[in-house]
């Protein structure tokens, strides 16, 4: 059986396609800011809150982590209009991204806040900083700082997962690629290059955020500057479980 690739008549859906990279990475920018500020509130009051706040931020956690993205998506877009909450779809795509993105961010914050020692709070407290200024400017850019990666992969999986959006007619890169194979009726085609623009995107996003970190959070990554790196790590195991067993 063989299969003859045409990718010639797909010229003329490339301002589509474009404009649906752009939805996508939209979508993703604002549920970010929207999930990262959610995140660190949240993750305040899990450490810091009353008992009652505290319950409600599990209980929120709970929830989104338990249920499917695209039923969160379709409460917000087909559940809100029957409270008298009447969003249009983008509205709805960014509200449901966020909730998502901060669900997952409070757990990874608090995790990053419960990881700084107590000398270093008793030491600006010393210093005479507030709480508040304790935790702005000692605790909350070194909990960042230490759980970014875990950040990073979850704003890259929020971002994956908006291909559902396209479920409510959100035009997005996944709403172009169904729209194009209706169109040509090559479906194999049409998803090929809207999977090279996924990964693409991830790539990109990745680095982007990865400079950004450094920048932002310049001397606190967790990082030591003679650490291997890539492929290095493997040969530095090695080497040093070879020393090990030589002793």
């Amino acid at each position: 059986m063989s299969y003859a690739f045409d990718f010639s008549g797909f010229g003329v859906y490339v301002g589509m396609l474009a404009r649906g990279t752009a939805v996508t990475l939209g979508l993703t920018a604002v549920s970010t800011v929207l999930g990262g500020l959610v995140g660190i509130g949240g993750a305040l009051v899990a450490v810091a809150g009353p008992r009652w706040a505290r319950a409600l931020t599990a209980a929120y956690v709970e929830l989104i982590r338990n249920t499917p993205f695209i039923v969160q998506l379709f409460f917000v877009f087909f559940g809100l209009p029957s409270l008298g909450i009447h969003i249009d779809e983008i509205q709805a795509a960014i509200l449901a991204m966020t909730v998502n993105l901060g669900a997952y961010a409070i757990e990874i914050v608090r995790a990053g806040i419960e990881s700084i020692s107590r000398g270093q709070v008793q030491a600006a407290e010393a210093l005479g900083l507030r709480a508040r200024q304790v935790f702005r400017h000692v605790v909350l850019p070194q909990a960042l700082a230490n759980v970014f990666p875990s950040l990073l992969s979850q704003v890259l999986i929020v971002m994956l997962g908006s291909a559902v959006v396209s479920q409510i007619s959100v035009p997005d890169l996944t709403y172009a690629a169904n729209f194009i194979q209706s169109r040509n009726f090559r479906s194999f085609e049409s998803y090929v290059i809207v999977t090279v623009t996924y990964l693409v995107l991830s790539i990109v996003l990745r680095q982007v955020l990865n400079w950004l970190a450094r920048g932002l959070f310049a001397g606190r990554l967790p990082h030591r500057p003679d650490e291997p790196r890539g492929w290095r790590v493997l040969f530095a195991w090695r080497g040093g479980r070879t020393a090990l067993t030589e002793r």
